[in-house]
């Protein structure tokens, strides 16, 4: 079976979702380890939900803005993998692969806005 243009993606934002439950169920029962817990399970999960989205936006500004979402929550899910880092919640061999899948998914979503942004402007000048 042939995949559409964007499941590859999809199931790799899927994946950093699953992930990402799997990290917060290893953060300690603490104050802190419980905040960020509830914090990263949100903003870890939602960029696959909101892609999705996006697959079916109903015109190029719709599909842009909802790329923006997806690039808001990594962005925010990368800095809470940096504090957990920082604050040697976890051994950073266990964040590191999970921060550069985090960072090459915001290239390929920026990457994407900015073609639709390309080809907004495209239709515009028409």
């Amino acid at each position: 079976m042939k995949y559409a243009k964007g499941d590859d993606l999809q199931d790799r934002l899927i994946e950093f979702a699953v992930r990402i439950l799997a990290l917060a169920d290893k953060l300690p029962n603490t104050p802190a380890g419980r905040h960020i817990r509830g914090q990263i399970i949100k903003s870890g999960t939602s960029p696959a939900p909101n892609y999705s989205e996006s697959r079916g936006a109903e015109s190029n500004a719709d599909f842009i803005h909802k790329l923006k979402v997806v690039i808001k929550e990594l962005n925010e899910t990368l800095v809470w993998l940096i504090i957990i880092e920082r604050s040697k919640m976890m051994k950073q061999e266990l964040l590191k692969d999970l921060i550069d899948e985090n960072e090459q998914l915001c290239k390929i979503i920026s990457t994407s806005i900015a073609t639709a942004k390309k080809k907004e402007i495209k239709q515009i000048s028409k």
